[in-house]
């Protein structure tokens, strides 16, 4: 019975520790690490609030730019991904038909110039942010379609690029919804 009673407090005390331990230390890192301290940014245009700047959004007009594909349906409550591997021919037929859409709004590429990233979902199916070489390729289309220079909508792509935190911390990055804003509030909501 003694060794039973020292067995429940140290699994009390374990618990205690790891539980709001480790909920701390993530907090921490979330305060030193993370853009925004941790918190989700609600991202506004014409004081109407548009979305969340880490959840991904379908964009389809040729007038913005364009995220990753999601899995969900960019639905937070079906956050995942497909489940399917590159030797399944289901998914190798999705990643296909994605590629043929890219370069119908994209004639001015060639296959092997399609980014993986933009025919592939992301883990979470819900992915907010792009490579600056996935928005630069689609500067020719939105500088088309909105009667641009393309040099006047590559400012603005250049202006939001996301350089890792310490140049240690990941990739750069360009969040599409804070991007589809600036092109709205820079040269008029379309």
């Amino acid at each position: 019975m003694k060794n039973m009673w020292k067995s429940m407090k140290l699994t009390i005390v374990f618990c205690v520790i790891f539980a709001i331990g480790y909920v701390g230390v993530l907090w921490v890192l979330a305060q030193v690490a993370t853009p925004g301290k941790g918190k989700v940014s609600m991202l506004t245009l014409d004081g109407k609030t548009v979305g969340a700047d880490l959840v991904g959004q379908s964009f389809v007009s040729d007038v913005y730019f364009w995220g990753r594909p999601s899995a969900a349906g960019y639905d937070a409550s079906r956050s995942s991904g497909s489940n399917q591997g590159p030797t399944s021919k289901e998914y190798l037929k999705e990643v296909e038909a994605r590629v043929d859409s890219f370069l119908v709004h994209h004639p001015y590429l060639s296959r092997k110039d399609v980014p993986v990233e933009m025919v592939t979902a992301s883990g979470s199916g819900l992915d907010p942010d792009i490579t600056p070489a996935s928005a630069y390729i689609q500067v020719e289309r939105i500088a088309k379609a909105r009667g641009l220079k393309e040099p006047d909508v590559r400012a603005v792509v250049d202006k939001l690029v996301e350089r890792p935190v310490f140049d240690l911390f990941g990739p750069e990055k360009v969040d599409v919804l804070r991007l589809n804003i600036a092109m709205d509030e820079t040269f008029g909501k379309r």
